[in-house]
């Protein structure tokens, strides 16, 4: 028969003649260029003599482990691809092989069309826009090899969604060179943390700097869709399948086919639903509810949340066998009280992207509410920041965002102590000077800063003849900066000072 497309040469390591000769001939159809070993030694002398495309290994071989090789090529950054073959149900053994570098695993028996589906999509990876020089299985049917496999740079559109994760903070440096890393696999990865630490964030960024950036990128929110209906949602339906169904309609599964699936919120997943998914993700293949057939499936599985699903499969909640294959390569999202050296940068992006939205220009953040930010707990954490400065927006009207436009005067007034270090007076005579530090320490430290505030402002007040305009213009602040300060400490005001609306 005539070769393929994407022809290549594969190496096969089986110590099982029989199983070695299928998978050979399997192979030999498909028009690829195909050498067989029973043992490591010989799958060594092989690799020493050329490179190849793809290696197939079974785990256990009579002189070691497939792990060893796969350890190896690693080591040595050769450009094949591996895939495994584990023993049935041993969900560790495929955790150690993905783990240790493999593309990909199969379990015994091996389903043939599961063999071709894979190494197919091994081939993918090598010939997609991220692969060095575009080298892939045309050159390895040759049996050639141009030298040492180069790490892939992220295509364009995943350097963009590594540039969306803010922050320089080790913990973001950390999650960005862990996500180029684990995008060139075809292994499952779960991402875990807190609400709002930016966990779909995360996600797209594996699918956006992988192979699969092309393909299509579904999200899923588990704890959204409605039990009775969340077979045919992931599955899809066929035309008469319940109620309504009046016309076949394809699922998750379907949608995300050659792409990525994220599956938000796997921890509220129904019980039920986990068996149903747990064999989708062993079969690689989906029934639509209704239907009579099943159908292959092309799609990486990439979960997230923010619950402990330890604690989970301890309490009889979440299946311990789908733990196993969801968990192959874990992501940990930082809370914001982990990394707040990038608060300043967050907001910035935040207030950038929220102003682009509404046509606004971007405001200044004054050293007050900065301070006020960095001394909140925001345990929604990144959303929550994006929430308060949104509300700010709504509520300001100057070119500077205060505490005060964040909407909590109260809580305010008792949280930040930096009130006369944040006036920046205007150069000149009677500029309001900080005051000396107190000869002993406060009983009541609010109750001190806020006389001091109010002895600089009385200073202003004074110098100006009251005018509310002139004072809050020599300590660098807008009108309604200075009103709610006077407010706030009780200054009284001449009755006939109306000079602001001058």
């Amino acid at each position: 028969m005539p070769a393929p497309a994407q022809a290549a040469s594969v190496l096969v390591v089986d110590d099982e003649p029989d199983l070695r000769t299928l998978y050979e001939l399997t192979l030999l159809r498909e028009g690829h260029a195909v050498v067989a070993a029973p043992d490591l030694t010989q799958a060594r002398e092989w690799l020493a003599q050329q490179h190849f495309d793809v290696l197939i290994s079974d785990m256990r071989l009579p002189d070691g482990l497939g792990l060893e090789l796969l350890r190896e090529l690693g080591d040595a950054q050769r450009p094949e691809k591996c895939i495994v073959i584990t023993a049935y149900g041993s969900a560790e053994n495929a955790v150690e092989s993905l783990k240790a570098g493999a593309f990909d695993y199969l379990t015994k028996p091996v389903d043939l069309k599961q063999l071709r589906g894979a190494v197919t999509a091994a081939l993918q990876s090598r010939q997609s826009p991220t692969a060095p020089n575009g080298t892939g299985a045309a050159a390895g049917a040759n049996g050639a090899a141009d030298g040492a496999a180069r790490k892939p740079a992220p295509t364009s559109s995943g350097s963009q969604s590594l540039r969306r994760i803010v922050g320089g903070s080790p913990s973001i440096v950390q999650i960005k060179a862990r996500i180029e890393k684990v995008a060139s696999s075809m292994a499952p990865v779960l991402i875990l943390g807190e609400s709002g630490t930016g966990k779909e964030l995360v996600a797209r960024a594996v699918h956006d700097c992988s192979h699969r950036s092309s393909g299509p990128f579904v999200a899923v929110n588990c704890g959204a869709i409605p039990e009775n209906l969340i077979e045919a949602e992931f599955f899809g339906a066929r035309k008469g399948a319940y109620t309504g169904a009046t016309t076949d309609r394809e699922g998750y599964f379907q949608a995300a086919r050659g792409g990525t699936l994220f599956l938000d919120e796997i921890g509220d997943l129904p019980l039920a639903m986990q068996a149903k998914l747990l064999r989708v993700i062993q079969e690689r293949r989906v029934r639509a509810l209704g239907g009579v057939q099943e159908e292959a499936v092309d799609v990486r599985l990439v979960s997230a949340t923010h619950r402990d699903l330890n604690a989970l499969v301890q309490a009889g909640q979440f299946r311990q066998d789908l733990f196993y294959r969801l968990n192959v390569i874990g992501l940990r999202t930082p809370a914001l009280r982990e990394r707040r050296e990038d608060l300043p940068n967050l907001v910035h992006a935040l207030l950038a992207r929220l102003c682009a939205e509404s046509g606004q220009g971007v405001p200044e953040m004054s050293p007050r509410a900065l301070a006020w930010l960095q001394a909140r707990e925001l345990p929604g954490n990144v959303r929550e920041l994006e929430n308060l400065l949104q509300r700010a927006l709504a509520l300001s009207s100057g070119e500077t965002l205060e505490p005060h436009d964040f909407g909590e005067e109260a809580e305010d007034a008792d949280e930040i102590p930096t009130v006369p270090d944040a006036l920046s007076p205007a150069d000149g005579p009677g500029t309001a000077t900080p005051p000396h530090p107190p000869e002993e320490i406060p009983a009541d430290l609010q109750a001190y800063l806020d006389q001091q505030e109010r002895q600089v402002l009385l200073k202003a007040l004074r110098e100006s003849d009251f005018n509310r305009t002139a004072a809050a213009a020599r300590l660098g602040l807008n009108l309604r900066q200075m009103r709610y300060r006077i407010q706030r400490l009780g200054i009284a005001m001449p009755s006939s000072d109306d000079d602001d609306a001058s």
